[in-house]
């Protein structure tokens, strides 16, 4: 499915209002992703290096909706479904993971409570940063050939940065650490490919 990816963004990159849209709605899961962040941390046991990621997918979700300027001039100051690719799918791609994750988590530890929390973080952030290691280059090599104002590799140095953050996170976490992260990737994948189906018929490759 993932082979699909590059000549799926090259369509949408071709149509500047889909293009913006495109923008908005990986805004969107950022700004999910960042919120998330700030559910799983604890009242008092917050570290620098959670506020740190937080404050990096506010950021990304910011840069992303701000470069939609450059192909938009009007439109597009929220989150409402017109503004988005999927909408739907989009959506629900995050809780659905979450929701997986944590229960995969519950029966195969057995965690509850805030323990079942971090564990469903570092997990489903783990999976996210993998993902996000795939498509934001993708998507700034077809930026490039394409002479875009539109840049995102400040936010793939970043996401470099939170991958290897959430290996060494999750290595404390569990010496099988490897096995947990395989399956949460491969739950992830399931609702990636959702994801991209959904995409395909409202922008069909030429």
């Amino acid at each position: 499915m993932t082979q699909l990816l590059k000549p799926l963004i090259e369509q949408i990159t071709k149509d500047p209002i889909v293009h913006a849209k495109w923008l908005n709605t990986l805004s969107f899961m950022e700004n999910t992703g960042a919120k998330k962040i700030s559910r799983f941390e604890s009242k008092t046991d917050v570290s620098l290096l959670i506020l740190k990621h937080a404050a990096e997918e506010h950021r990304h979700a910011y840069y992303l909706k701000k470069q939609i300027s450059k192909l938009a001039p009007t439109g597009f100051e929220n989150y409402d479904d017109a503004w988005l690719i999927s909408p739907k799918t989009s959506k629900y791609y995050l809780d659905m993971l979450d929701v997986w994750v944590s229960k995969y988590i519950k029966k195969t530890l057995g965690l509850s409570g805030y323990e079942l929390k971090w564990a469903s973080y570092l997990l489903v952030t783990y999976a996210i940063e993998v993902r996000a290691d795939e498509l934001y280059p993708i998507y700034q090599d077809i930026l490039t050939s394409i002479q875009s104002k539109i840049q995102v590799k400040s936010i793939i140095v970043e996401e470099v940065g939170h991958l290897n953050e959430m290996k060494a996170q999750l290595a404390e976490f569990s010496a099988d650490w490897e096995t947990h992260a395989a399956v949460a990737c491969d739950l992830e994948n399931k609702l990636f490919q959702a994801w991209i189906q959904s995409l395909s018929p409202l922008y069909p490759l030429n």
